[in-house]
């Protein structure tokens, strides 16, 4: 009875700690978000550290967008571009959907975590 009790106590302790070790196992990057100005990357954002807004001047137009970061999200606030829509497209969260303001040259896109991969494999 006594080796019986010893087994049932080591296997417990055994599933605790593998529990353990798969819970404090560091997680996946999170999300970041690449800000492209005229085609080259000028700023990188991590988005899990939100809660404030930049200020971007465009070098081609004259321009300018505010981009707005919240805990996980990204938009373009305002700008003086004629049409705005990259205003009206509101807020991006994944990797789906750029934001793209073509006449102040400003692509904003996700990625990391999963929208670095967001197909599966059968639609590669």
């Amino acid at each position: 009875m006594r080796s019986n009790r010893f087994w049932v106590i080591f296997l417990g302790v055994a599933v605790l700690i593998s529990a353990a070790v798969i819970f404090l196992q560091e997680r996946e990057p999170g999300l970041a978000a690449y800000v492209y100005s005229d085609g080259s990357l000028t700023k990188t954002i991590d988005l899990p550290h939100g809660g404030f807004e930049y200020k971007l001047h465009s070098s081609v137009s004259g321009g300018f967008n505010i981009i707005t970061v919240e805990q996980g999200r990204i938009r373009v606030s305002d700008a003086d571009c004629p049409d705005g829509i990259c205003v009206s497209q509101g807020w991006i969260s994944d990797g789906t959907l750029p934001i793209v303001c073509l006449p102040n040259r400003l692509v904003i896109r996700i990625g990391g975590g999963e929208a670095l991969q967001p197909l599966d494999g059968v639609t590669r």
